[in-house]
């Protein structure tokens, strides 16, 4: 038997998963370049420019005692609140390192090579990555031309293999979000083993009417698990603390596949006093969704093709043209997120709005007018 090549100069490497190669690495946000004189604003993240509230800082400041001793795995405290405030049982939540671990923990437990998974496209970058990981076979249904999902092809491509199937609302990066009677129609078409995840990073955010309630979703189809986070809103994304809501069964499939103690007893603390004052929370949600309308507005008033937006973010459908915009706000301090065909636009201090709006304009006026 021939034993391995271990000397030094070997150029052999280690044996991957050939599914590693069909799809691409998570890349967060640019940072803004620096310029003299101007000051840098990172539109690129969907994070809440607004600080925790100071209550939450204080918990955490509070509760930042003994590293040596692990967290609470079963996150009761933080559970218990939800349960009450949600009107469900604490048997039907888990929480998570962030929104992004329950996606990769669902992946985990409903799709393998012999599988499909179903998602719009562009949406969250995250659900080709955790899809692919599980060797599943992707179907991107893209969205239509105002950005919405096309539940109709969606229903369409669902097949004898489909395990999973992903909706976003608000939809990251494109900003429209579903409404309650469509989703209940797709839902009808929909076998009842397909598990369906209802991804509502953004859900503060959204102002227009009759939207998909995911809490009554759950409750009335078994199939469903409510996604959400405390990243967005409650402006906590660097203490990653997510959760899903779902019946029993699944959520002990999800105990199974997320990391024990994930979650820190800081991230905890925050995320159960922002809870807490989630009265505030919305208020600033909703300031933050005004300036949203205020900025998408103004770029419809330029000529912009701006899609519904109901998140933290506004998108530009750029197409070719994205990578040329993304280089003209970099120009002028401001990192936004170019996503290959389009450019979402996070929404944060208004001097890092008005710069993009004048970079807008002009970019308008040379390639549109």
């Amino acid at each position: 038997m021939n034993s391995p090549d271990t000397s030094a100069g070997s150029t052999s490497t280690p044996r991957l998963r050939a599914s590693l190669k069909t799809f691409p690495p998570y890349v967060p946000g640019k940072a803004p370049k620096r310029i003299d004189g101007l000051a840098s604003f990172k539109l690129s993240s969907n994070e809440n420019y607004l600080e925790p509230l100071p209550a939450v800082t204080d918990a955490m400041v509070a509760h930042a005692k003994n590293p040596a001793v692990y967290p609470d795995d079963g996150a009761l405290a933080l559970r218990t609140e939800l349960a009450e405030r949600l009107g469900v049982s604490i048997d039907e939540l888990v929480v998570t390192t962030g929104a992004s671990e329950l996606l990769v923990a669902l992946t985990q437990i409903t799709s393998d090579a012999t599988t499909e998974a179903i998602y719009p496209w562009p949406s969250f970058e995250m659900y080709p990555q955790t899809t692919g990981l599980a060797g599943s076979k992707r179907i991107e249904v893209p969205v239509r031309d105002d950005g919405r999902h096309d539940l109709d092809a969606m229903a369409a491509a669902i097949t004898d293999r489909t395990s999973l199937i992903i909706l976003c609302s608000p939809n990251n990066p494109t900003g429209p979000a579903l409404r309650d009677d469509e989703v209940r129609q797709f839902l009808t078409q929909v076998p009842d083993h397909v598990l369906v995840a209802l991804d509502e990073a953004y859900w503060e955010f959204a102002t227009a009417e009759g939207l998909v309630n995911g809490v009554d979703l759950v409750a009335d189809h078994p199939n469903v698990v409510l996604v959400r986070t405390f990243s967005k809103a409650h402006a906590l994304a660097g203490l990653r603390v997510g959760y899903a809501l779902a019946h029993t069964a699944v959520i002990q499939g999800l105990l199974k596949a997320v990391i024990p103690f994930g979650v820190t007893d800081i991230s905890q603390a925050a995320a159960l006093e922002s809870l807490r004052h989630s009265e505030e929370v919305d208020v600033r949600a909703k300031e933050i969704a005004a300036v949203r309308d205020e900025f998408a507005h103004a770029l419809r008033d330029q000529g912009w093709d701006v899609p519904e937006a109901q998140g933290n973010f506004v998108w530009l459908p750029l197409g070719q043209l994205s990578s040329a915009f993304e280089d003209a706000c970099v120009e002028q301090a401001v990192a936004v997120r170019n996503l290959g065909d389009g450019v979402r636009i996070s929404i944060g201090e208004q001097e890092g709005l008005d710069r993009v709006l004048a970079v807008a304009a002009a970019f308008y006026s040379e390639h549109f007018d």
